[in-house]
């Protein structure tokens, strides 16, 4: 990996290793919001009681811990480079009794496993920080088997997820935020139509397939909304550490202004769009492409 990539790489395990307990503090919100997408990629994923999963970029757990109990006679490896979000998904699988997973801290780009090892890979909300998308997609395509399914879920368009833009828009309106390089780590950086497929392709997996699925971030109250997208989302709190006082407080009244039309019987529903990308890995694939 190159230095600006592990110059990131360090940086991102910094973050997350920080907003761990935020996580940990929404698990349940989160979970709710998040289950659509997980659910999508254990769909496309068509694993067997005795499947052998590896979920990269677990963070947390999901979709893992959910996928472990769909294989009680295999076994679910969670990877993260956030040895703090690894053990909050250490406690919930001890939590939940499940005896068939394991953590492991690992930079997606560098697994540290065998040719050929799991029957399934996932990913969720991965692709979009990896430093060197190439590299870890590489990696998720070496250890699985030929026949196993790599599926994955990135954030679609912003425009189809105001849950986020609409918060980010406004810091932008009220900062001076520098323009990130064409590529670069991003919530909305996989974005584009077939972006994903062409990905996918190009490692050698057959039979890719993409689809969107939606759902909805649903909060209470705009306080509420300010107080999860603060704890949780990295992209908000690095965005608001640009700002002044005055100006801060001018992002939240403005952005509580906006949430006024995303209410509807009696809680602010934001639509949040995933694209769900799937392959089969196939015998001979290469180890390393370009995206």
């Amino acid at each position: 990996m190159s230095p600006a990539a592990d110059h990131i790489r360090d940086q991102q395990r910094t973050v997350w290793d920080q907003f761990s307990a935020g996580w940990k503090k929404w698990d349940a919100e989160v979970l709710g919001w998040h289950a659509p997408f997980g659910d999508a990629l254990i769909t496309e994923a068509r694993l067997r009681p005795d499947s052998s999963v590896l979920d990269v970029a677990a963070g947390t757990g999901e979709p893992g811990l959910t996928a472990a109990g769909l294989v009680p006679e295999g076994s679910v490896t969670l990877t993260d480079i956030s040895e703090g979000m690894l053990r909050v998904a250490g406690e919930k699988a001890a939590a939940r009794g499940l005896r068939n997973v394991h953590t492991t801290v690992s930079d997606a780009a560098a697994l540290p496993f065998g040719d050929g090892t799991f029957d399934a890979v996932l990913c969720r909300f991965g692709f979009m920080y990896f430093p060197d998308m190439s590299a870890a997609l590489a990696e998720m395509v070496r250890t699985a088997r030929p026949g196993a399914r790599i599926s994955a879920a990135v954030w679609s368009r912003a425009a189809e997820n105001p849950w986020a833009s609409l918060v980010l828009g406004t810091i932008a309106r009220h900062t001076e935020l520098p323009l990130p390089a064409q590529g670069a780590p991003g919530l909305f950086r996989c974005a584009a139509l077939g972006f994903m497929s062409r990905v996918f392709q190009n490692a050698g997996l057959l039979d890719v397939t993409e689809r969107k699925v939606s759902t909805e971030l649903v909060r209470n109250s705009p306080e509420s909304y300010w107080e999860f997208m603060t704890e949780i989302a990295a992209t908000v709190t690095a965005g608001l550490a640009q700002a002044d006082t005055a100006a801060r407080e001018l992002i939240r009244s403005d952005v509580f202004q906006l949430l006024d039309r995303y209410e509807h019987d009696g809680a602010i529903r934001l639509r949040s769009t995933a694209t769900i990308v799937a392959g089969t890995r196939a015998a001979g694939a290469p180890s390393r492409f370009d995206v």
